[in-house]
């Protein structure tokens, strides 16, 4: 008798402005699947927040376009209820999609898929997910809770400050204590969505605006000249590092736009680093992984001065996996192809979910 193949629901789009990304990641992992394993079931969710179960082959629409590519609204819309001992059940008229769910591997980038939200749903309908857990997820999102908490790790950040909306921000202020130029972000946004690099007062107010559109809460972040260096984590207790990778920008810093509209930047994988540095690095990213709870994997960036210096600038707790993403590209080079790594991946997440169940949830 042939072994029941894994079903992995892939869970892909979202309601954030990271919607197009995390398609193009979904893309990525849904082709790298080894389909000799596993049975994968494609679930968007569009930015409206409706749940549509898809088929592998018509859950996107132009997905060879990064700036047109979208999901596929014909799809049916899909409910997903928790039957009990780790079942998630899509509940669709497409029958080859119905059954137990064994995994989500969740690719949905920003708030409403990397903030928690997600990891909360699924840890409540009892199934296993790849990646962070609800503390984790959380953490490492909110870049203003994850400075505070590297910091009092004792891990060298750059300078910065937090507001939120409705609060006075002073530019002679905020340029006395951050210098110029400087960077303003939203507080929780991934791939470089509403962030701006501010040299005088008039772009000042106009970041303010941009950062506010997407975020109730910003941070203003000083400028750190240096070289940005990336490291793959892997791993639940024992997490591993990969090799390094540099991001050279061609235009004036690793923008939106320059991640994956218009090759605004070049990845050297390996980075051409010291070994002292090198091995600096890949310690400092595993315990900013381990400071901040996480589990499973995530991406670490950092900033190396001239004099040697590094300071971790963020943590990207759902990595892109889109085909030129450096999460699956330092794995790559390190020896662990995609489809290797997310058979690693799935690993992890079954690994975890059974350690909890062991738990108690009764003190009779």
């Amino acid at each position: 008798m042939a072994k029941r193949k894994t079903k992995v629901g892939v869970l892909y789009g979202g309601k954030s402005a990271e919607h197009e990304v995390s398609l193009q990641s979904a893309r990525n992992v849904i082709e790298s699947l080894d389909k000799n394993k596993y049975e994968v079931i494609p679930i968007g969710i569009s930015k409206e927040g409706k749940w549509l179960l898809g088929s592998a082959s018509n859950y996107l629409l132009n997905s060879d376009n990064p700036k047109l590519i979208k999901l596929n609204l014909s799809n049916k819309e899909v409910a997903l209820y928790a039957q009990g001992e780790g079942a998630l059940v899509p509940i669709g008229k497409n029958s080859a999609m119905k059954g137990k769910i064994d995994v989500i591997f969740p690719v949905m980038h920003g708030p409403f898929g990397e903030d928690g939200s997600m990891q909360g749903l699924l840890k409540l309908a009892g199934v296993p997910f790849v990646g962070p857990g609800v503390l984790g997820s959380a953490v490492g999102m909110d870049k203003d809770v994850a400075k505070r908490l590297l910091r009092d790790a004792g891990i060298s950040i750059p300078k910065f400050a937090a507001f939120k909306t409705g609060e006075k921000i002073n530019f002679i202020k905020v340029k006395k204590e951050l210098g110029l130029p400087l960077f303003i972000k939203p507080a929780n946004m991934g791939s470089s969505v509403g962030v701006s690099k501010v040299r005088n007062e008039n772009e000042f107010h106009q970041a303010l605006r941009e950062a506010f559109k997407f975020d109730t809460k910003i941070i203003i972040e000083e400028f750190v000249p240096g070289r940005e260096i990336e490291c793959a984590i892997l791993g639940n207790d024992d997490p591993v590092a990969s090799i390094l990778g540099e991001i050279i920008a061609n235009q004036e810093f690793y923008s939106y736009n320059a991640k994956y509209i218009d090759e605004g930047a070049v990845a050297e994988i390996p980075a051409q680093i010291g070994k002292d540095t090198i091995k600096k690095i890949q310690e400092l990213a595993i315990k900013t992984f381990q400071t901040l709870n996480c589990e499973g994997m995530s991406r670490v960036d950092f900033f190396l001065k001239s004099n040697g210096d590094v300071l971790v600038n963020e943590i990207n707790t759902i990595p892109g996996f889109t085909n030129i993403s450096m999460y699956p590209k330092l794995w790559e080079a390190s020896g662990i192809p995609i489809r290797k790594l997310l058979d690693r991946l799935i690993e992890l997440a079954i690994e975890r979910f059974k350690k909890e169940q062991k738990l108690k949830t009764t003190v009779l």
